[in-house]
C-alpha cells in the first residue's frame, strides 16, 4: 500500500541556485488521501523537523505544493509535508474501543464512512469522544447503527446523551430483546416458561412496534433502561429497533459475501414450540441478561474480530454446546479437544473485546476456542470488582495464539497528562458559561452572545480533549494487516512521537497473521 501515485503532474524548474523550485498545481489542492502502513511523521519542510505524528489511515488534505516525491499536507491540524510513500489511496476499517471508564463502548467506522456504536459505557465519556471526533455535532449526523449489547448501565448508560443529542440520527438500534420494566409480578423480564424442565424468558421484544405497546409508564417506572428506550422512540431520530440472535444470521447490510461480515452468534434462542422462541435462564437475572448479550463476529477480508458483551461460565457452556452438539464439560480429554476444534470453526479469531471488563467468570475451553492473537479489556478504576482480574489476565495469554500473545487495556492505556487535573473546577466553570451564555441569549446584544459561545466552547473543548486522548485503543486493518495504537503518555517532543504501534503482518510462507516484534 506504500507509494500509491498522487495526482498532479511535476513539472521540475530550478531556481537561480540551482535548487527545486515548488511548484503550485491547483489539480492537486483539497484531494483526500490517508496516512500509509504503519505510520507517518508530517514534516516542517522536505527532510525538515516533525510537526505531527500520523497513524495509517489518518486522513489528509493535499495541500498546492509538490516538490519531487514531497507532498504539501494538511494532516490532524498541522500543515506540513509527506513523501509519496506515506500516502495512499484507501480508507481503512476502524474500531476504536474507547476509554468508557468501568463498562463497555466502541465504535466501528468502515471504509464506507459507516459508523456503528456498540454499548457506550456508562457516563458521558462516549459521547464526548464521539463530539469531538464529529465536529462537536454542529451539523446533523447520521450513525446507521447503535448496538446495545444487553441492558448493563455500563453498557446502556452512555447511550442516553447520544439519544438526547438533537442533531444526532439513527438508523436502527439494535438489541438483545431482554427489556427490564417495573411491577411486573411474572418477573424482571416479563412472562417465562417452563420448556423440557427448564426455564426461559419468553417475552422478547424483537421489533418497534412491540417495544412502543410495553414502553408505558406502568412499565417503565423508575427503570433507566426502559426510559431510556422510550425517549429514544419519542425522539422521532431513530428509524427503528430490532432484536438480534443467532437465528437471524448476520447483522443487515453485513451479510455473507459481502466485503465487512457480521455474524451474530448470540444471544441463541430456543424454540419453544411453534414459532415462539426463549431464552434460557442463567440462574438469576443478571446472570442471564450478561449471558445473553449480542455476540458479533466481524470479518473484513481476512481479519476477523469478536465483539461481545458480558459472557459468563453458564453463557459460553451454552454457546459452546450449541455450534459443537458437545455438552459441557466434555466427558475426557479426547471429547474436550474435539469440542474446541469444532467450537473454533465458529468462534476462533484474530482479535477479541474480552466479555465483562476482564471478569473471572470465563470458560477456559471457550477462550480455548477463541484462540485470539491479541485480546482488548475495556474496564474502569472506579469499581468494586477489581478487574481485569490477574487469573483472568495469566489465562488470555495461555490460550491466545502466537509467540508474543497481546493483551490491551484501556484502563491500563489511559493518558493520565491529558485528563482532566481539577474536574471540580471546570465543571463550576461550565455552569458559569452556561448561566452567562442564557443571559446573553435573553438580551438582544449579538456580539454579547458570541462572546459567551465562544467561552463556553473553549471550555467544553477541553472536556472534549481530555476523552479523547483517554485510554483508547484503536484497531485499523485493510483486511491484510493490522495495526493497533494506543496513545504514548510523556511524548517526545523533538521527534513528535505520540503513538504506541503494534503490527501485524502477512508471513510470507504460511499466510498467517503475525504480530511484528522488534524482540
Amino acid at each position: 500500500m506504500h507509494g500509491n501515485s498522487i495526482p498532479g503532474e511535476e513539472i521540475p524548474k530550478l531556481n537561480k541556485i540551482g535548487k527545486s523550485k515548488i511548484i503550485r498545481r491547483n489539480t492537486m489542492a483539497n484531494q483526500i488521501k490517508y496516512c500509509a502502513f504503519p505510520d507517518a511523521i508530517v514534516l516542517d519542510k522536505p527532510e525538515g523537523k516533525p510537526v505531527q505524528h500520523l497513524l495509517w489511515g489518518d486522513w489528509l488534505r493535499l495541500k498546492d505544493g509538490k516538490q519531487g516525491d514531497w507532498f504539501e499536507v494538511d494532516a490532524r491540524g498541522e500543515d506540513g509535508w509527506l513523501h509519496k510513500e506515506s500516502i495512499q489511496d484507501n480508507r481503512l476499517l476502524e474500531i476504536v474501543f474507547v476509554d468508557i471508564g468501568q463498562g463497555d463502548g466502541c465504535i466501528v467506522s468502515t471504509p464506507e464512512d459507516k459508523h456503528i456504536v456498540i454499548d457506550a459505557g456508562e457516563g458521558d465519556n462516549m459521547y464526548r469522544f464521539l463530539r469531538w471526533r464529529f465536529g462537536k455535532f454542529s451539523k446533523k449526523f447520521k450513525f446507521e447503527s447503535f448496538i446495545i449489547s444487553h441492558p448493563d448501565v455500563d453498557h446502556y448508560g452512555g447511550f442516553v446523551e447520544l439519544f438526547e443529542e438533537p442533531n444526532i440520527e439513527i438508523g436502527v438500534v439494535y438489541h438483545s430483546g431482554i427489556i427490564e420494566r417495573t411491577n411486573d409480578v411474572r418477573g424482571p423480564f416479563g412472562k417465562t416458561q417452563k420448556f423440557n424442565r427448564k426455564s426461559y424468558l419468553a417475552e422478547i421484544i424483537r421489533d418497534k412496534s412491540s417495544l412502543d405497546s410495553l414502553l408505558t409508564k406502568k412499565a417503565i417506572g423508575v427503570k433507566k433502561y426502559p426510559k431510556m428506550l422510550r425517549n429514544a422512540l419519542d425522539s422521532g431520530r431513530v428509524s427503528d429497533f430490532i432484536a438480534l440472535d443467532s437465528d437471524t444470521g448476520y447483522l443487515p447490510g453485513y451479510e455473507a459475501q459481502k466485503d465487512i461480515t457480521m455474524e451474530i452468534l448470540g444471544p441463541v434462542p430456543t424454540n419453544l414450540g411453534g414459532e415462539k422462541k426463549g431464552l434460557k435462564t442463567f440462574g438469576s437475572a443478571g446472570k442471564t441478561k450478561n449471558g445473553h448479550s449480542v455476540i458479533l463476529k466481524l470479518t473484513y477480508h481476512n481479519v476477523s474480530i469478536l465483539l461481545g458483551g458480558d459472557l459468563n461460565i453458564p453463557a459460553e457452556c451454552h454457546l459452546l454446546t450449541h455450534y459443537t452438539g458437545i455438552n459441557v464439560p466434555p466427558k475426557d480429554a479426547d471429547e474436550e479437544e474435539l469440542l474446541v476444534t469444532k467450537a473454533r470453526q465458529t468462534f476462533q479469531v484474530d482479535f477479541a473485546k474480552a466479555c465483562h471488563h476482564g471478569s473471572a467468570d470465563f470458560s477456559e475451553i471457550f477462550l480455548k476456542a477463541v484462540n485470539a492473537r491479541a485480546t482488548v479489556i475495556s474496564s474502569g478504576d472506579d469499581e468494586a470488582h477489581a478487574h481485569p482480574r490477574a487469573d483472568t489476565l495469566g489465562t488470555l495469554g495461555k490460550h491466545a495464539r502466537g509467540r508474543r500473545p497481546l493483551i490491551f487495556s484501556t484502563e491500563l492505556a489511559r493518558s493520565a497528562k491529558e485528563t482532566i487535573k481539577r474536574p471540580e473546577i471546570l465543571r463550576s466553570q461550565l455552569r458559569e458559561a452556561a448561566r452567562e451564555l442564557h443571559d446573553a441569549q435573553n438580551g438582544s446584544n449579538e456580539e454579547n452572545i458570541k462572546k459567551a459561545e465562544k467561552k463556553y466552547e473553549e471550555l467544553l473543548s477541553k472536556v472534549d480533549r481530555s476523552i479523547a486522548v483517554f485510554g483508547a485503543i484503536n484497531i485499523r486493518t485493510d483486511g491484510n494487516q493490522v495495526i493497533f495504537a494506543q496513545k504514548i503518555e510523556a511524548p517526545s517532543d523533538e521527534k513528535k512521537k505520540k503513538w504506541d504501534i503494534y503490527k501485524f503482518l502477512r508471513n510470507a510462507r504460511t499466510g498467517e497473521l503475525e504480530y511484528d516484534s522488534k524482540h
